[in-house]
This record gives C-alpha cells, structure tokens and sequence, in this order.
C-alpha cells in the first residue's frame, strides 16, 4: 500500500497522458516526468528522464511538451554516495561516550568489547537497519570498509564469506547501492605487532581478500553490488603486502574498476609510530611504496601535511571525509580550504554512524573550516543571489554557485569515483540513483536557484528528503521505507540482546 500513495496530486496538475500503469509496467523501460530537477549545473524544468531493466538512464528530455510517466513534484538531485561505512558500528554509537579523558584508543578498546557478542544475524539486522537510514537521509551508495571477518575468538566460518554475505543481505533488504571493500588486516600495529585480544576476528591477508572477491562474485552480478579493496592502515598492512597491492587490484567486479580505499593519517599518535618505524609520515610512506593514483580513496588523512595533499591531488586520489566520526573520537581538522583550493578531491562518509546524514556530514566539515580560518565559504564558490527556475532551459551555473552546491558537487562528483559507480550526475548512461526534496518543506519553501541547495544543507536538522530512487526503482517514499518497520524489529531485538546487562 505504502508503494501505491507516493504520487500524489492536487487536482490543477496534469495527469499523465499515457497510463503509468501501461508505461512503467515494463520493467526494461520505465518513465518519469520531473518538475524540477539538477541537470549538470543548473535547475531545469519538465523533464522526462527514461531507464532501463539495470537501472541506468537512457533517455533525459528536458521542456517535454507531453506529459508521460508519473509526474514527480519536488527538487531531484543525484542521490549522495557514502564513501566510508562500517555499518556494526551503527550498534555501537552512544555506547562509548565515557567520562574523559578519553582517546580513539579507549573508544577502540569499547569497541573490542561490543564485538565480543557481534552474531552474524546481528550484522545483518544491524547493517539493514543502517542502510535504511542512510536511504531516508539522501545516501544511495554506501561503500562499506568490512574487516570484521571473522568468529569471536578469530576461529572461521563454514563459509569463508559469512560476514560479507550477511552485509550484501543488509544491503539487498534496504535497496542501496552497496560497494563491499573487504579489508586486508595483517597486525596489531607498526613493526608487525601480533593482533591483540579483540582483534583476531579481522585477520585477512591479501589472498585471503582475493578469495572473498572469488566467493563473491556471484554477488557482483546484482547491478546494485560491486567489489573493491580495503587496505586496514599501514599500521595493520606489512609493507610487503602494500608492495602487492597493484598485482591483486589490477582488475574488478561489476563496472570493471576496482577502488582501493585505506584509514591513513587518522591520529597524531599514528603519525608518531610510523616515523618511528618506517622513517617517514603515513601519506608520505603511503605515497612513495604504493600505486596511489585515481582509483584510490584515502580516509581521513587527517594530519597530512600541506606537501603530501599536494601530491595526493596530482595523483587524483580522493580523500574520504567522515567529519562526525572525526569529531566524535577527537581526530583534529582535516585542512580542506587549502586542499580544495589547489584541486584535491574529496568525498563523505559516516564511518562509525554517530550520524547517518550526508547534510550533517558536509555542514559539520563546512563549519569546521570556518571556525578554523574564522571566516565563511570555505570551499563554496563565489556565486549570486538565488535566481528563479526557468520554464525551459537553465540559468547558468545557479543551481550550484553557494556553498552548499560546492560541497554536494564534491560529493556527487568525487564520491562517485572513489567507489567507481556510475553516479553523482544525472544524464544519459548514469545509474538513477535519485532523491527529491520536498519544496513545500519548511527548509525549502520559497527557495529558487542556489539557495535550494544552500538551504538542503544549512537550514537545520529536519529532513526534507522524500523519496529516494536506486536503479530506477523507489525504496523510500514520502519519507518511509516500505520495509522500516520489519527492518527495526530486527534491529531492536539485536540491539536489545547486545546491551543486555549494560
């Protein structure tokens, strides 16, 4: 019932001239007239946007005289890609907020503690509950940095691929596009330290990570899943493994490009042990023993020095940004002004979930500029004063000019290659991966031009995403995903059982 009220009309707007039920029964051919939509920099209008059986658009027309398809009201944009997610962490957020002083290596000894009683099923009730989540907040694409591999104890499944299998089940249960990155993790730190207690359920080697691609692969044939690479840290991957790398990522799965994406330069601490044993910084070492170049999406990066994000951005790597994350464990600023002005690329995540919302990502990274250079804009372009949406045709570059557009260009854009998806645009061959906003929501109402987006990201908390579209299917409409209820249920019983005696 949920599916069938999500178009809804006032009586002054035109219906359809040819019957939806006719026109979108087909699934290798379906069809939606847009009333306002982001094409390529600008606000257009009347626009019928057609995609195929494997959810890739293959016809945009912009100013259709005919109205065909279910006409859809609101403001369409890309829908956001989500570089970096752990998504058992979504059980964990709140649990490790302690009385200080306290450090990323206390948090990480709660979270030891938290994984002790980590079932399978709970991952999977864990990670759907998360990727609901994700979708009603505006991500369509999360790519999910997997190391916990293992049983409590670090013994082995009958199935090599359980925990994996259990996050591509999460992900299939809530409808996102899902890139699976499982991890090599090799040592308990720097000098090749053993794993310590708590740790032994991420040990994986690059052939063992190898072998997860091969057991996956018929994952991989589903347009909505993809396989990538996750190198841990260079305190938890020997520097021979690094040498490696490029012989195993040479190839991938599903759109043919494998990213590699690695935690680097997170903590000062981290800094400190990795001068101490490889005689350079971690971006540095990283930069001169590794194949970083386009594929390559470096998290955090947090204290990288101005020299070695000069680099990064000749590479063309992208930097993953998880700003709450950062925020919450105390990891210090990563220096974006600098970094976006001299080209770099970049992309959000939610990491650990203390927030699961690409606005409060990119406004918590935005803020965190300002007050550090105590000034405004730091990464917006200089644009005008909000412009009125045309009937037909743009108005330049309106849509994106402030800083809101700035930010959500990076994310589309850059976030889109650091998982190598076809997405962060909507044109020909893109995948349809969509979400409207409202435009009678409060944070919305009355706005035009640039300030929709400006407002989408600065205006506060309340949430004006509507509906989400992922390979040109619905999986959120009018705020509600038609699975939330069942999806929270799981949840609540796993989350319950964890805390149990907390």
């Amino acid at each position: 019932m949920a599916a069938r009220r999500f178009a809804m009309r006032s009586n002054d707007e035109p219906r359809s001239t040819v019957a939806e039920s006719t026109l979108n029964a087909n699934p290798d051919c379906r069809t939606w007239r847009f009333d306002r939509i982001l094409i390529g920099d600008d606000w257009q209008r009347d626009v019928e946007v057609r995609v195929d059986g494997r959810g890739r658009i293959t016809r945009v027309v912009t100013g259709a005289a005919e109205v065909r398809g279910e006409k859809v009201t609101g403001w369409a944009v890309p829908g956001v890609p989500n570089v970096h997610s752990h998504s058992f962490q979504r059980g964990l957020a709140g649990l490790a907020e302690g009385p200080g002083p306290d450090s990323f290596w206390s948090w990480r000894e709660v979270m030891y503690s938290f994984l002790a009683r980590l079932t399978p099923d709970d991952v999977e009730a864990i990670t759907a509950q998360l990727y609901v989540e994700l979708l009603k907040a505006g991500f369509t694409c999360v790519g999910e940095f997997h190391y916990l591999h293992h049983p409590p104890g670090g013994g082995g499944y009958d199935d090599p691929a359980e925990m994996s299998r259990r996050i591509v089940a999460g992900a299939r249960t809530a409808g996102i596009r899902l890139v699976h990155l499982p991890a090599v993790y090799e040592s308990g730190g720097f000098g090749g330290r053993p794993l310590a207690r708590g740790q032994e359920r991420f040990r994986m080697d690059l052939a063992g990570v190898a072998q997860l691609h091969e057991l996956l692969r018929s994952e991989a044939r589903d347009p909505r899943v993809s396989l990538g690479w996750a190198l841990h840290s260079l305190r938890a991957v020997s520097p021979g493994s690094l040498r490696q790398v490029a012989g195993f990522v040479s190839g991938g799965v599903g759109d043919g490009i494998a990213p590699v994406h690695v935690h680097v330069a997170e903590q000062r601490r981290e800094v400190h042990e990795c001068l101490a044993d490889r005689g350079a910084r971690p971006v540095e070492w990283l930069l001169d023993h590794a194949p970083v170049d386009e594929r390559w999406c470096l998290i955090h990066a947090t204290h990288a020095t101005e020299a070695e994000l000069a680099c990064v951005a000749r590479r063309g790597a992208v930097v993953g940004l998880c700003p709450t994350t950062e925020a919450n464990l105390g990891d210090g600023l990563f220096p974006l002004r600098s970094f976006a002005a001299g080209g770099g690329s970049f992309g959000v995540g939610t990491d650990s979930h203390v927030s699961r919302s690409p606005v409060e990502e990119l406004r918590l990274l935005e803020y965190g500029q300002r007050l550090a250079s105590e000034s405004r804009a730091a990464v917006g372009d200089a644009g005008e004063t909000g412009n009125p949406v045309p009937r037909s045709g743009g108005t330049g570059r309106a849509a994106l000019s402030g800083a809101g557009g700035a930010l959500l260009r990076h994310a589309w854009r850059d976030g889109s290659r650091a998982l190598a998806v076809d997405g962060g645009s909507i044109e020909h061959g893109m995948r349809a991966d969509l979400v409207v906003l409202d435009a009678d929501h409060p944070a919305l109402v009355g706005r035009r031009g640039r300030t929709v987006l400006d407002s989408w990201i600065f205006s506060g908390t309340d949430n004006p995403v509507r509906d989400v579209m992922v390979g040109g299917e619905w999986v959120v409409r009018d705020g509600r995903h038609p699975r939330e209820e069942a999806v929270g249920r799981a949840y609540a019983r796993a989350a319950r059982r964890l805390t149990a005696g907390g």
